[in-house]
């Protein structure tokens, strides 16, 4: 299982997903530019401790992130407010990344188009959206239940 960051632009947050990646088995992508420096220092100093145990692969842009994803034969699952679909009725697969947005933003419409399927979390009316932090460990719960339903 792969999970991919988009342009990421909270520290915070993105350590925290990352930790996530880390003691689930997740090997994590960044798609740069970010709103922070992505370095093992940067990481290391936000309290990341976990960094020697996860798999951190980095992209220049969406442009190479891409070029990398059909080499390798993977099909992009964007998790966004704006899907129909929620991400309880998806069928994960081991062939798929799991790509979440900038928190302040989220993706470019050219993201939205690129991606194979869209899936929501579904929340009550009148919220816009839990954190992306919390909304990618869902994610990731259920695609590992799936894909690992005997632990």
């Amino acid at each position: 299982m792969r999970i991919a960051l988009y342009e990421p632009d909270i520290p915070q947050n993105t350590g925290t997903i990352l930790r996530t990646c880390a003691c689930l088995g997740i090997e994590a992508h960044i798609i740069e530019p970010a709103g922070f420096p992505v370095t093992d220092r940067a990481f290391r100093r936000a309290g990341l401790d976990y960094l020697d145990r996860i798999t951190i692969v980095r992209h220049a842009s969406f442009a190479d992130f891409q070029d990398w994803r059909r080499r390798e034969g993977f099909a992009l699952v964007l998790m966004t407010t704006a899907a129909d679909t929620s991400y309880l009725d998806h069928r994960y697969g081991e062939d798929q990344i799991l790509m979440v947005g900038r928190e302040s933003a989220g993706v470019p419409e050219a993201v939205h188009n690129a991606a194979d399927v869209r899936l929501r979390i579904p929340i009550r009316e009148g919220f816009r959206s839990l954190n992306i932090a919390v909304a990618t460990a869902m994610v990731a719960g259920e695609a590992l239940r799936q894909l690992n339903p005997s632990p």
